[in-house]
């Protein structure tokens, strides 16, 4: 039996699939997902992210341009702050399952 006999749902449209690899790989680096976790569903400036991740900002910013620029994250200037937040609710989502899955409980 094939995959997709047992799964009707999984991805087949090859759009989706180049989409959910990028979104991935993109997230796949320690520090953009601790960014992402501090992120979650709130909207954050990147001085708050520079000051809960704990490395400089010039490395914060390299990696939220990766993170904008595989549309995974939104952002706005607000005078001399930039404040990003998670685009997608599909991101959330999987952020969410993985917090589930992988952190440990408080």
């Amino acid at each position: 039996m094939n995959a997709s006999a047992i799964h009707p749902e999984l991805m087949t449209q090859e759009e989706d699939i180049e989409r959910a690899s990028r979104s991935l790989k993109a997230m796949s680096h320690p520090l953009r997902l601790k960014i992402l976790c501090i992120l979650g569903d709130r909207e954050v400036s990147v001085q708050e992210i520079v000051d809960n991740v704990g490395t400089s900002q010039s490395n914060i910013s390299q990696h939220l341009a990766i993170l904008r620029d595989k549309g995974i994250l939104a952002s706005r200037k607000d005078a001399n702050r930039v404040y990003y937040r998670v685009g997608d609710a599909r991101t959330l989502r999987l952020i969410g399952m993985m917090q589930e899955v992988f952190c440990r409980s408080a």
